[in-house]
């Protein structure tokens, strides 16, 4: 099984707001730390906001947020948001054009689901902010600074 560009681009447009919690993140930057383009992060952002994993601000200050925290966003939330099928096999298509005699009797068929099964299990046991936490130095290798601001210097006492 072979998941699409969305659902790697939709993890890690998650992943920078992750890193980037305190601030809105911006569609060009993300697309900047990554090297795609934004109509294709545009495209991406629709289901994740439908789904309630992101949270979007509208305006010239604007940006993306996570919709929940990053711990409660399972790498299964995202697939089966932005996968369209997972037939692995031409037997688990739902359109019913199925050539095979065996289709109700066929082990392969069994042995596929229970495999997706686990894919799906191994899926809903890492979050969002495992992946985060698994790069210390994520801020850094995607470009994103740190703004927070600084102390204001005062007059020394007299």
């Amino acid at each position: 099984m072979r998941l699409t560009k969305q659902t790697n681009y939709a993890v890690r447009m998650l992943m920078y707001c992750a890193a980037n919690k305190e601030h809105l993140s911006r569609i060009p930057e993300i697309a900047k730390a990554y090297g795609v383009s934004e109509l294709f992060l545009f495209k991406i952002l629709q289901p994740l906001n439908k789904a309630g994993l992101v949270e979007t601000v509208r305006g010239r200050n604007g940006g993306v947020r996570l919709g929940r925290p990053a711990e409660k966003i399972t790498l299964f939330d995202v697939v089966k948001v932005t996968e369209d099928s997972f037939a692995m096999a031409e037997c688990f298509e739902d359109d019913g054009d199925v050539d095979c005699p065996l289709i109700d009797s066929c082990g392969l068929n069994s042995a596929l689901r229970k495999a997706l099964g686990a894919f799906f299990e191994v899926l809903s046991g890492y979050t969002i902010d495992d992946l985060v936490k698994a790069r210390p130095q994520i801020n850094f290798l995607l470009g994103i600074n740190d703004f927070e601001p600084k102390a204001a210097i005062s007059a020394p006492a007299a």
